[in-house]
């Protein structure tokens, strides 16, 4: 049950970095078939993300679909440097950032939002996800920032780092006390 969170992700492989790439080069070009490509590959990830810093799945799916937008505004711009996701993220980040300093306020997560991540996993049970969505709620929400971006999109530490301003230690430190987190709400589940 749930094993995929504390396990250690494969890390990306250089060619799905080259796949994403080549997508970004074709979107820049202005194909919009290679958009939804991009949007089928990553966009689990982006709103994951998304929703681990807005805390409002009606917020996250808002900034999902203005993070594809701004990809086909700004793809002409994108420089290829081998990490892909991590602007695509960035593009996540600062939409999300920007939406609550709109609103200024960050709203409580629903425990359905955590579920409905994982909705369309055929792996993942309703009851896996109700445990996901119990132990989500333990974290803070740096921690939950960095085991989202980790667990479900493989990113290596040091991207996480660059990606939310941190230092490499403070990102090793967090994954680390999140893990011990959720290993001790499931022991005592146990």
């Amino acid at each position: 049950m749930l094993a995929f969170i504390m396990t250690v992700p494969p890390s990306r492989s250089e060619r799905q970095d080259g796949v994403i790439e080549n997508y970004i080069a074709k979107i820049a070009a202005g194909d919009q078939e290679t958009l939804t490509l991009l949007y089928q590959q990553t966009s689990a990830a982006v709103y994951g993300f998304a929703l681990s810093i807005l805390k409002n799945k009606q917020d996250a799916e808002d900034v999902l679909q203005d993070t594809y937008i701004q990809i086909w505004n700004a793809a002409g711009g994108y420089t290829p440097k081998g990490k892909p996701l991590a602007w695509i993220f960035t593009i996540t980040r600062n939409l999300a950032l920007m939406r609550i300093r709109e609103q200024s306020r960050t709203v409580t997560i629903e425990p359905e939002s955590w579920q409905s991540l994982f909705a369309d996993e055929p792996a993942v049970t309703s009851e896996d996800q109700l445990v996901l969505a119990s132990l989500m709620e333990t974290l803070s929400d740096q921690e939950r920032q960095i085991v989202v971006l980790h667990a479900m999109t493989g990113l290596k530490h040091r991207e996480i780092a660059e990606l939310l301003n941190l230092r490499l230690p403070t990102v090793l430190s967090k994954y680390n006390r999140a893990l011990k987190k959720l290993r001790n709400v499931l022991k005592e589940d146990n």
